[in-house]
């Protein structure tokens, strides 16, 4: 039997000062952009770590959503559903130029699904949104609160866990994931589903001796 390979990929959205703004200036507005990095981490077989760093960002429907949660209301023109919140993890193979898989176009404010989705299993009922004979959302395996050194060690970061198991996704290139939102955690379920945030990254060809460890940080 193989060794299964372990890749780490950690994800971080953050709010800081080049996010997040106000102004009186009306012929200069702000443009806010919640923008953070991605880590992939692949351990080679020595214990030495290659690093990779991309951004990823929080997407228009998902920063609407946290609208509508912070009122309590459902807005008229917004797709998601006040009760919506983080659930369910989703890969794809759109996040490249197409002529050079290793060059990850970035993901931009309009991005409202992963560009090519791919499964994640046939057979595995605790993922969600099946179609076409395939399973299409994985689950979180942890969902930590972690407190923020740089701010008085309030308890300000989430971080989200998704293993992508030797048996997920296999046969696949993967360049980008998302984070969505839904109305249900359970196993089976078949959406609605709102992208939060998005990252692309240099192209990951999966294998059934992979595993991939994504590590999503989000910071408020």
């Amino acid at each position: 039997m193989k060794d299964i390979e372990t890749t780490t990929v950690k994800i971080e959205d953050k709010y800081g000062d080049c996010c997040l703004g106000d102004s009186c200036n009306y012929n200069h507005p702000v443009n806010r952009k919640p923008e953070g990095r991605v880590e992939i981490y692949e351990e080679n077989e020595d214990g030495t770590k290659n690093l990779v760093q991309k951004s990823n960002l929080v997407v228009y429907p998902g920063r609407e959503l946290i609208v509508e949660k912070i009122i309590n209301q459902e807005i008229t023109g917004i797709a998601s559903d006040k009760d919506e919140y983080l659930s369910w993890f989703g890969l794809g193979s759109g996040g490249v130029d197409i002529a050079d898989p290793f060059d990850p176009l970035p993901p931009t404010n309009s991005d409202d699904d992963l560009t090519t989705e791919i499964p994640m299993s046939a057979t595995d009922t605790d993922c969600a949104d099946f179609h076409d004979g395939e399973y299409y959302k994985a689950p979180f395996d942890t969902i930590e609160t972690e407190t923020d050194p740089d701010n008085d060690n309030r308890l300000l970061i989430h971080k989200i866990t998704t293993i992508i198991t030797s048996d997920y996704a296999n046969g696949y290139n993967l360049s980008e994931a998302g984070l969505f939102s839904s109305l249900s955690n359970v196993g089976g379920y078949l959406g609605n589903f709102t992208l939060f945030a998005r990252v692309t990254f240099p192209t990951i060809v999966k294998t059934v001796t992979r595993r991939l460890i994504f590590i999503w940080y989000l910071y408020f």
